[in-house]
Order: structure tokens, then sequence, then C-alpha cells
């Protein structure tokens, strides 16, 4: 794959950034942790969104805007009772989410880059409702590309292309910041350099000698950042 590191020749101008499990906490140590509150194997809900073939497909439509979220809770609640776990539908997609938090380091990472110059597109794949309370995106990243809105997930190059026409870069441009290696394998088709995010002081090394950032946060606070932009 066609890494940050081996791309410091390339002019890389563009931020693409996930936000699950990247600009929040770890996603699948927050669906382990619902799991566990099951009372049964704790990495059931993982097993089944990768492993089951009717939980698979409904996380795809979902993610793709064909079904809405209360047509996946029910049928994921039916796929977990399947296997043991006694869960209501209404409101699941929060229950699997509620030990997300934002990363306010990443916030300040994303600010020093667009404040350096370099435009920010976020690009997530749907789940339920609620998933962006409490984050302004306008104030996160100059565009913000939904798959239920544009009606294409990751690890799509499609919608790795829409992020870049709407920044108006090239996908040689841009960095796909990820938590997910499949993410960016697919990214990476189109020619878009690679970050696999672990934390924000890991991945804001990576980025420092490619865009020019510095090492250490120099951002305002996300906070009055997002006081700041108009």
């Amino acid at each position: 794959m066609d890494t940050v590191q081996n791309v410091v020749e390339k002019a890389r101008t563009a931020v693409l950034v996930d936000f699950g499990g990247v600009i929040t906490s770890s996603v699948l140590q927050a669906f382990t942790d619902f799991g566990a509150s099951l009372g049964g194997d704790p990495r059931l809900p993982l097993d089944l969104l990768s492993r089951d073939q009717p939980s698979r497909t409904l996380l795809a439509d979902h993610e793709r805007g064909r079904i809405d979220t209360e047509a996946f809770e029910r049928g994921f609640a039916e796929r977990l009772r399947a296997h043991g776990a006694d869960v209501a539908a209404e409101g699941l997609t929060a229950r699997m989410q509620a030990g997300m938090s934002i990363d306010p380091d990443m916030l300040t990472l994303l600010d020093d880059l667009r404040g350096a110059g370099y435009p920010v597109a976020l690009v997530s794949n749907s789940f339920g409702t609620g998933t962006y309370d409490g984050v302004d995106l306008t104030a996160v990243a100059d565009v913000v590309v939904i798959s239920a809105e544009v009606g294409i997930r990751k690890p799509s190059r499609r919608i790795y292309a829409i992020a870049c026409e709407r920044l108006g870069v090239d996908p040689e441009e841009a960095v796909m910041i990820d938590d997910l290696q499949q993410n960016l394998d697919g990214a990476a088709r189109i020619g878009i350099g690679g970050v696999l995010h672990t934390s924000a002081a890991d991945t804001r090394r990576q980025l420092a000698d490619v865009f020019g950032i510095a090492a250490g946060p120099i951002g305002r606070s996300p906070d009055q950042a997002h006081r700041d932009r108009p």
C-alpha cells in the first residue's frame, strides 16, 4: 500500500480522515464493551458484523443508505437474539456506540493541518443516528462525505474520489487517516497515501514530515478553534 512513510517525495496537499475510531476512541472497543454487557461472548457483535452474512448485509445496506437505522436495529437485534443475546432493537446502535468519546488531540491535529493550509475531508461510513452529535463537522473538515448520503461506503474507491473531487485535489495529492487497513487499501487503489491510526500522537508523527506541521500540538484548543471559524 502507498503509505505516508514512502510518499515524502510526492506533493501531498490534502487529508481525508475517518470519524469513528479516529476522531473518536475505538469503535472496536466500544462494540466489545457492548457485547460484554449482554452477558455472553463480548466479541459477539463484532463477530456477527464481520462473519455472519445476514449481519454483514444489514450493515452494508445501512451504510449505503438503503435501509434506515430502525431497519438495521431490528435486523441486527434478531441476529443477536439468534445467537443467544437478549437484546431490544430500539436504540441498539446508540447503545453499541455508548463507549465512544471524542479525541480532543485529533481535533487539534486537524485544526493544525487546516491552519497550515491543508484542506481536510471527513470520509465516514454511516452507523445509526447521533453518531456525530457533539461535533460541529463543518468546524472539523472543509468537506464532509457520509456514506449513506452518497450511497457508497468505504472501502469503495469511489467514495474517496468524491472526497477528493469536492476538495479540488487529485487523489495522488491526498493522505487518508483510518483505523482499518481495509479502508486504507481501498484509498490506495486510486493513489491516496495512508496512515493507519492507532493514536493521535502516532498519526501526528507520521504526518509531521509530509505536511511540515509540528510533531507536537500547536493549534488552538478545539473549543476556541470552533468558535473562531466562520
